[in-house]
């Protein structure tokens, strides 16, 4: 049943959101000239999908984990896009294509090993990764692998359509903080 929300809702926000995408894409190239951001991660059973997003940051920055990436780099356009969470909404490209959920955990890098292990040893990689989920609306980000671990867990395991919608709504209301990036 999920997956088919998930569809449906992708393809209504991809379809219903075109002009306001295409904004976006526009003031993205003036921005960096490189409006969409292509990265691999780590998807379900641990296979390799190429997440898409609008681009926050400078071309050039290193690709590493959100927490460990540096301020300094982020553009005037991708602080409000991350702010306002806007800089996601490419993801409803991956969802629909069926390497993301809307809910389900937010997938890391490949360099992120430590997270890697102990979402494996919970078996949090037999889900699709997802937009949003328990530890996005609750600012928890990857700069605690244990506990965002634990969290994807358990969220997983009470996953029902209540909770597929309550964290879509909460993320769209505001809840949570988004990923963090340190401020030097």
């Amino acid at each position: 049943m999920m997956r088919f929300l998930d569809v449906v809702f992708s393809l209504i926000g991809l379809v219903a959101g075109t002009p306001f995408l295409a904004l976006l894409l526009l003031l993205g190239y003036f921005d960096t000239g490189s409006p969409l951001f292509l990265q691999e991660r780590v998807g379900r059973k641990q296979r390799p999908f190429v997440l898409v997003k609008f681009r926050t940051m400078r071309l050039g920055t290193a690709s590493v984990a959100t927490h460990l990436a540096n301020a300094d780099t982020v553009t005037p356009l991708g602080h409000f896009l991350r702010r306002t969470k806007l800089d996601e909404l490419p993801q409803l490209w991956n969802v629909l294509k069926g390497e993301m959920s809307l809910v389900g955990p937010r997938p890391c890098l490949f360099s992120q090993t430590e997270l890697i292990e102990e979402r494996a040893s919970r078996g949090v990689f037999s889900a699709r990764p997802g937009i949003t989920g328990l530890a996005q609306i609750n600012g928890i980000d990857m700069s605690t692998p244990r506990l965002l671990s634990e969290t994807d867990a358990r969220m997983l395991q009470n996953l029902g359509l209540a909770a597929y919608f309550t964290y879509i709504i909460k993320t769209v209301t505001g809840a949570g903080r988004g990923d963090c990036i340190r401020r030097e």
